[in-house]
């Protein structure tokens, strides 16, 4: 997943960064709030993690700017402040979950993909489509219980088009989530991992379509809608 990470202790955000980036998973660092609105008003997120205090203002402003714009990314608060106050204005301004510095990495992590779950209608660890499984956890997919051999940039692709069932996704908005803001990679790129992903759930229940001049979009089959 492409996550934005808005965090001005540089330990506190490499630690966050780092360790979502062993789980597959692509980062943008943003420590000012500035910095913030420009990353989310270039890319699209799966996930903002929020701290509330910045050196240029309060992260709440932040969440309400996203909302005043209709963005419903799912923000996850970091707060070091401890007022039941301040807990019920982030969840009142549309954040999805907050936690308390100083904090667990672990958890930290396993509330991500909670919040992800939610957002794809999913209720357990696992993404599914048709006779296709996905493991957010140990990252693992599999077709009617085999295990498929995907690479970590294949797997994270798979977890981007099974979160998103159903909406067309740019070739540009996915190079983004899959190499980040910073990399080099193109298009092309994007069609050779599409390709290579399509190969390998080919007969499971996730049809990716290439959609001319939009994008791509995932999709259960029909046959395996109508065995449900």
């Amino acid at each position: 997943m492409h996550f934005l990470v808005v965090e001005d202790t540089a330990d506190v955000a490499e630690a966050i960064t780092e360790r979502l980036g062993r789980g597959g998973h692509s980062c943008d660092r943003a420590a000012l709030l500035e910095d913030a609105k420009h990353f989310a008003a270039t890319s699209a997120y799966d996930l903002v993690i929020l701290d509330i205090n910045l050196p240029d203002g309060s992260g709440l402003d932040f969440l309400k700017w996203l909302r005043q714009r209709k963005n419903a990314v799912p923000v996850l608060v970091l707060t070091a402040r401890l007022a039941v106050d301040d807990k019920i204005g982030a969840l009142d301004f549309g954040a999805d979950d907050y936690m308390v510095k100083p904090f667990d990495l672990g958890e930290l992590e396993a509330r991500v993909r909670a919040i992800v779950r939610r957002r794809s209608g999913e209720a357990g660890a696992t993404l599914s489509a048709g006779n296709l499984e996905f493991d957010m956890v140990t990252r693992l997919a599999s077709v009617d219980g085999e295990q498929l051999q995907l690479t970590p940039r294949e797997q994270l692709l798979l977890e981007i088009f099974l979160v998103n069932k159903g909406r067309v996704l740019e070739k540009d908005e996915l190079v983004v989530r899959l190499f980040g803001m910073d990399a080099d990679a193109g298009p092309n790129a994007i069609e050779l991992y599409v390709g290579r992903l399509r190969r390998k759930v080919s007969g499971s229940g996730l049809d990716i379509r290439t959609l001319r001049g939009l994008g791509y979009q995932a999709l259960v089959s029909k046959t395996d809608e109508a065995a449900r």
